[in-house]
């Protein structure tokens, strides 16, 4: 799939508004730019910020932020975004997004990757 630059910045729009989202403790709205595959898996906001607080704390309260150009991965469209950890840690993260048939853009998925010893 072809990303074009409105596409890019909409990608990019909805990782920061779920960013800000977290940092508020709104439940609601960073659950609801979660895909609906995460959304039913997980079932409630709560049930969602819950995870993000417990397996992401680098997601969840990170100390700075930098987009990195979009990527595929295994035919998922990738927004890699380097986040300094609550602790200090460096991480990439790697949030695989899905256009909705609605051409809004939802997060499908975040890995971690450690940058030690890079």
């Amino acid at each position: 799939m072809e990303v074009t630059d409105t596409d890019a910045i909409n990608i990019r729009s909805v990782i920061e508004y779920q960013l800000a989202a977290f940092k508020k403790d709104d439940a609601q709205s960073a659950f609801a730019f979660a895909s609906p595959a995460i959304q039913a898996q997980l079932g409630t906001p709560e049930n969602f910020m819950q995870m993000v607080k417990t397996s992401y704390p680098a997601v969840y309260r990170p100390r700075s932020v930098f987009f990195e150009k979009i990527t595929t991965i295994q035919e998922n469209i990738t927004q890699p975004v380097l986040l300094l950890a609550p602790d200090g840690v460096p991480l990439r993260a790697l949030y695989f997004m899905e256009k909705q048939p609605n051409n809004i853009w939802r997060i499908n998925g975040c890995f971690l990757v450690s940058l030690e010893g890079k």
